[in-house]
């Protein structure tokens, strides 16, 4: 992948990330903080559906695609069985009224169950739709679809607050969905060719049963990694108020704009650690680039300890706790980053029940972590105990990549980890408290990298410098 494709491939996350950092403000500045944390629930349900009715053949589709002769019938062989199960499902559901509606939202509505029955189908079809640009490194239309949606969505809040809308939960939902809807009707269309080509194709029946020995047994993973990042929502549904899963869900919502490199490392982390040890190397370079994605993790750790304050100056005066869990919020996208460059062991040897042996790990541990803080700390427990679970996340893959492949230095990893975790968890859960002292740690954290990765910015920095002289001096 040329650095060009990469490019065009970050400005999906990038663009969406910024646009979201723009549209949150502005949703808990117009809607109640009820009627936000019951978003989070939807959230919650589209990841969730999305797994469980892809039956695992999206991960097939991206198994088979290369091998593939055929690849439009391959299309329809994944697509088709998922969709018939969730329109089945949808109709049933539908018969029941505002069941769904009552179980997502607490609030019985046709309408509003209707609007999420678009929303989950709208969600099931984009993932497969925006697999068939991926595999076909189309960057620019995949990060379209992402930033579309997010970009519609902002409009029809403004829209709203221009309009004096109703502030309400239907027009809520229904802004969601409508920017849900949008971007599978645009990649509906930027895949017309494969799609249409497809439905010329007779199912191949036999096909389609190894496509599902392989996809099926996927989505136990799948459920124990959505579990380990979900829990929280749902447990504070049960067990605390849509305030605090509102103030919860705005502090991981902030926090998801570290998933900007969690998407750009992932993109070329993948074929590039693969084509290494093709070559019958790769465990120098691994350990290379795990420290400096450490390097990344410490510091955007310490800068949200120094300067999570900020965020408050655009959310209402309600929202003020948001920037002590911030911090917290970070240890899923960062720890999972850096997890990616440690368990190449497990994806080299082809053992991926060690793999699903990690999520589940981590899952009941933030399971039991949920059950047991939530009730008492509301939202900074849920944040904490997720927190934590992944930090056991990443030494579990790590440990495991070493058993199955090479062993390498990781006790830099660890310290640091622990390090960041720990003073995320104390901040949490000190809320303020702390004053100076908090803001000592994370200044003292971070000038500690200084030291432990000189080598690392120097070369950076050299790196910087090297490129910017070339384009001047081209200039």
């Amino acid at each position: 992948m040329t650095p060009k494709q990469i490019a065009l491939f970050a400005i999906g996350p990038l663009g969406g990330s910024c646009l979201g950092l723009v549209t949150l403000p502005l949703v808990t500045w117009y809607f109640s903080q009820e009627d936000v944390g019951r978003m989070a629930m939807l959230q919650v349900t589209l990841s969730f559906s999305t797994l469980l009715f892809s039956l695992g053949l999206d991960q097939a589709y991206v198994r088979e695609f290369h091998q593939s002769h055929n690849q439009p019938a391959l299309l329809k062989s994944v697509i088709l069985p998922g969709l018939v199960f969730l329109l089945s499902t949808l109709a049933v559901l539908l018969t029941m009224g505002g069941a769904v509606s009552k179980w997502l939202f607490d609030v019985s509505s046709l309408q509003l169950s209707v609007l999420v029955a678009i929303a989950l189908l709208a969600s099931f079809i984009s993932r497969f739709l925006s697999l068939v640009l991926r595999m076909n490194e189309r960057g620019l239309a995949f990060s379209m679809s992402q930033v579309v949606p997010k970009l519609l969505l902002l409009v029809i809040i403004i829209g709203y607050v221009l309009l004096d809308g109703a502030k309400n939960l239907t027009n809520l939902v229904a802004a969601n969905t409508a920017a849900i809807a949008l971007v599978s009707v645009v990649l509906v269309w930027n895949t017309r060719n494969e799609w249409i080509e497809g439905l010329r194709h007779q199912l191949d029946l036999a096909a389609l049963r190894e496509l599902l020995c392989f996809g099926l047994p996927l989505i136990l993973g799948g459920i124990a990694f959505w579990g380990l990042t979900a829990t929280d929502k749902v447990f504070l549904r049960m067990f605390s108020s849509y305030e605090q899963l509102a103030i919860y869900s705005v502090a991981v919502s902030f926090a998801a704009a570290a998933t900007i490199l969690q998407s750009v490392f992932s993109t070329v982390w993948a074929p590039t650690v693969y084509k290494w040890v093709s070559k019958g190397g790769g465990i120098e370079n691994i350990h290379r680039a795990s420290r400096y994605i450490l390097l990344c993790v410490v510091v955007l750790f310490s800068l949200a300890g120094l300067f999570s304050w900020v965020i408050t100056i655009f959310l209402p005066s309600e929202y003020a706790s948001v920037q002590w869990l911030l911090i917290s919020c970070l240890g899923y996208p960062l720890l999972y980053t850096l997890s990616e460059t440690t368990v190449v062991g497990i994806g080299i040897s082809k053992r991926s029940v060690f793999a699903m042996a990690a999520a589940f790990l981590a899952f009941a541990v933030n399971l039991f972590g949920n059950w047991l803080l939530i009730p008492k700390f509301g939202a900074a427990g849920a944040a904490i105990s997720t927190c934590g679970s992944f930090l056991l996340f990443l030494v579990a893959r790590t440990e495991f990549s070493c058993y199955l492949w090479k062993s390498f230095p990781r006790k830099l990893i660890y310290c640091y980890s622990i390090l960041v975790v720990s003073g995320a968890i104390l901040s949490t859960l000190a809320a303020g408290r702390a004053g100076w002292l908090a803001h000592a740690f994370w200044a003292l954290v971070l000038l500690s990298t200084i030291f432990t990765f000189r080598a690392e910015i120097v070369e950076v920095w050299r790196f910087i410098r090297a490129h910017v002289t070339g384009r001047v001096r081209v200039v």
